[in-house]
């Protein structure tokens, strides 16, 4: 499906999809991560998979649907067996629940439900993808719980400034960090936000100008305050063509100076929800 506010492209076609895929796992790339609910994104995925001849190899991390009846091991099995049959593989890496407000149902039937595909080889892991640092939190600190994605960026250091990190790392608990250009918001330049997001522009102008400051792309310094700042963090990048694979690949060998990340953390405290908040941007 077309993704993110800087989207160009639209959606890739299924050679440049093959392509992404491929130019991932040649770089040393071994986990993708999709969702049901994302459009024909795990058909794609699997078709890309199997031509590259590498579905018994690859880790795939999806997710439930958010309308299932996630109290339903019915419903959820089948759900699982036709993810699993659209990316032709036998077991699944990781099946997260698609929001957060699904840990409500935890310990209402859901983590039985969960850990039996666990315990049947059908799932590796079970995670949550949330959008809170509470949640976060609660997420880490369930048991049966062991992958937990989080939104972080250059402007977004709430889950940061929570501990969410260092708990993770704490409980041996994977943590992923998704929106790190928060959908290509950080990677634009002031003349080209849409009117609806004219708020937004004293953050991208100061995003740019930073960068220039230390002679790093917008892109490198989102990149490298990730991978220099969070240390073991795992991370989660979209691609709508293989040279976007090749240059993230390329920005995360590049290093942050430890005066980049300073500047990062005191040039944007405390950035406004409008901006951090892609729901509110309509």
């Amino acid at each position: 499906m077309a993704y993110g506010v800087a989207n160009r492209t639209g959606r890739p076609d299924r050679s440049e999809a093959v392509g992404i895929v491929g130019e991932a796992w040649e770089s040393g790339i071994r986990e993708f991560d999709t969702a049901q609910a994302y459009g024909d994104s795990e058909r794609v995925l699997g078709e890309s998979l199997r031509h590259l001849n590498i579905a018994g190899q690859a880790n795939v991390i999806t997710k439930f649907h958010p309308s299932l009846d996630h109290l339903s091991s019915a419903v959820l099995e089948n759900s699982l067996q036709e993810s699993r049959t659209r990316l032709g593989v036998t077991r699944i890496h990781g099946v997260l629940l698609h929001r957060e407000e699904m840990l409500d149902l935890w310990n209402r039937g859901l983590a039985e439900i969960c850990l039996k595909f666990v315990a049947q080889g059908l799932v590796g892991k079970v995670g949550v993808s949330v959008y809170s640092p509470q949640r976060a939190v609660e997420a880490i600190k369930t048991e049966g719980i062991d992958i937990v994605q989080v939104p972080t960026n250059i402007l977004d250091r709430r889950f940061e400034k929570a501990g969410v990190f260092e708990q993770a790392e704490a409980r041996n608990k994977d943590l992923y960090v998704r929106s790190i250009f928060l959908q290509g918001l950080v990677l634009m330049k002031a003349q080209e936000l849409p009117a609806r997001m004219s708020f937004a522009a004293p953050v991208v102008e100061r995003i740019e100008a930073l960068a220039g400051e230390f002679g790093f792309t917008r892109h490198e310094m989102a990149v490298a305050y990730i991978r220099s700042g969070l240390p073991g963090t795992k991370v989660v990048f979209g691609a709508e063509t293989r040279r976007q694979v090749r240059e993230n690949i390329a920005a995360w060998l590049k290093e942050g100076p430890p005066s980049l990340l300073q500047k990062i953390r005191d040039d944007f405290p405390d950035v406004g929800e409008c901006v951090l908040s892609p729901h509110l941007w309509a």
